[in-house]
């Protein structure tokens, strides 16, 4: 009886959100990385893009490529993400998908003692807060604007008026020694996925997160080579570092299928991040 519920009660067929050239996106740290991947993979489909992010160089031409547009955007500052999202919607329109991947790191321990002299000093408040405005307070900015705009359009046919993704961290759930700040804002991240998505709920914007593990990103390419190897065998299987292009893929999923909504998922080849 309740397999008949359960696969045969809704006479609807059930639709995801089909990606086109009707829909545009905004992904934030777009020029590089994880973002660029993502909006490669968005641009494939037909759908508009907008990049936000500080590097001009690299976004003008990565929008070029897609046929997309470029927005310098600071995700720490009202008016630069104001000024983005108005530059992105006369160009492509009102976005329907956001992709957060906006984001920096610091390694800076709790206390530290000099070896030099024994002095000791504490993680110094401005350089935690920064990491927080940017990855957690930048992120939410974001979702914010978006879903005030995306709340302006018509549910498609499947019901949905958008789709968010996120990125946290593994640094989240199992964060290494001089990883506080970074390790709050993505559990931070982590933390409001559900409760968004829950106020989002009724408009029909579904938010996901995703908790990379360690990646080929932009931060890892100036790391000398026996590093990156080293790194990469740390992960059980497969033992190398991640692919942007796999970042893309789960985020394309996550955006596509319906049923996906209130999530946080590691993306890390089964790694646990140890103390140091």
């Amino acid at each position: 009886m309740l397999n008949s519920v359960q696969h045969g009660g809704h006479s609807k067929k059930d639709k995801n959100m089909e990606l086109n050239s009707n829909i545009s996106a905004v992904i934030t740290g777009g020029a590089s990385g994880l973002g660029a991947a993502t909006a490669r993979r968005l641009a494939a489909k037909g759908v508009k893009v907008a990049l936000f992010d500080l590097n001009e160089e690299k976004g003008e031409a990565l929008a070029a490529e897609l046929g997309g547009v470029f927005c310098k955007v600071n995700v720490t500052e009202d008016d630069s993400v104001d000024a983005g999202f108005e530059k992105a919607r006369a160009a492509n329109g009102q976005e329907r998908i956001l992709v957060n991947c906006a984001g920096i790191g610091n390694a800076i321990k709790t206390v530290s003692r000099s070896k030099e002299d024994g002095s000791i000093k504490h993680f110094p408040l401005d350089a935690f807060n920064f990491i927080i405005q940017v990855n957690l307070v930048g992120t939410f900015r974001c979702i914010a604007k978006s879903a005030a705009g995306m709340l302006t359009l018509d549910p498609l046919a499947d019901g949905d008026r958008g789709a968010m993704v996120n990125t946290a961290s593994v640094a989240a759930e199992d964060g290494q020694i001089g990883q506080a700040a970074y390790s709050a804002s993505k559990g931070g991240v982590v933390g409001m996925t559900l409760p968004i998505a829950r106020d989002l709920s009724r408009e029909g914007i579904r938010v996901n997160t995703i908790l990379p593990g360690i990646f080929d990103t932009p931060l890892l390419a100036g790391a000398p080579q026996n590093v990156r190897d080293a790194l990469g065998a740390m992960v059980p299987h497969p033992p190398r570092l991640g692919q942007p292009d796999e970042y893309a893929a789960l985020a394309m999923c996550m955006i596509e299928t319906q049923y996906f909504n209130g999530e946080d998922v590691r993306l890390d080849g089964g790694i646990r991040m140890a103390p140091r």
